[in-house]
């Protein structure tokens, strides 16, 4: 990802909090001549047995990972390959109008984090179920109600040979936090400004990240 200096993060806990914060990934691999490049929308969490601190470009993070075993994805990933995770945070589109100057272009603020790591598939039922019960008490805790799957450890044990359970690697990643830091402080506070009168929540969250810029 080509990140302008003034567009990287101010600081790698951006990208941590982004990716906690919109765990729902892009994964992308290599795939055949004839298939092209896999692309599949997963769940992706950091290792809970992981208590490291992230280096600047998140370096040997360990994450997790499922999808469907019957997505042909998982039959092209092989352990050792070299896979990209891609996190959407907030965006929003802004208008020319906001500017209240002449001449001017719209754009688009957004936030994106690339983690870009080596995966290593997960064969153990056993494991892979660990993921799936991590991966509940992560989001539970985050954006659920605290659910206790105690009750459920039966059913989920038996939809877990179809699940297909993985780890990765981060071997660097690069954060994208586009926010109008290019424009003057009178005109991104207009944006700000404008982005916080939407009633979206969307627009919001985005306007709460401009806020906390340095």
């Amino acid at each position: 990802m080509f990140v302008p200096s003034n567009y990287r993060e101010p600081d790698v806990s951006w990208m941590v909090d982004l990716m906690r914060g919109n765990p729902l990934a892009l994964m992308a691999s290599n795939g055949t001549p004839t298939d092209g490049p896999f692309a599949t929308h997963l769940p992706v969490i950091t290792d809970p047995q992981w208590e490291g601190l992230p280096a600047g470009n998140l370096a040997d993070v360990p994450l997790l990972g499922h999808m469907n075993r019957a997505n042909p994805h998982w039959a092209a990933l092989n352990t050792g390959s070299a896979i990209l995770l891609t996190f959407t945070g907030p965006h929003a589109y802004v208008s020319p109008t906001v500017y209240d100057i002449t001449p001017a272009a719209p754009t688009w603020n957004f936030t994106s984090v690339h983690v870009h790591g080596v995966v290593e598939k997960i064969e153990s039922t056993e494991e892979t179920l660990s993921v799936v019960q991590a991966t509940v008490q992560a989001f539970e805790k985050e954006f659920g109600d605290s659910w206790d799957m105690s009750e459920s450890i039966g059913y989920f044990r038996k939809i877990v040979p179809g699940v297909g359970a993985f780890r990765v690697r981060v071997t660097r990643a690069e954060g994208m936090f586009k926010l109008s830091q290019e424009q003057r402080p009178e005109i991104r506070e207009r944006v700000v400004k404008s982005f916080a009168g939407r009633g979206c929540t969307r627009h919001a969250q985005t306007a709460d990240l401009m806020n906390r810029l340095p």
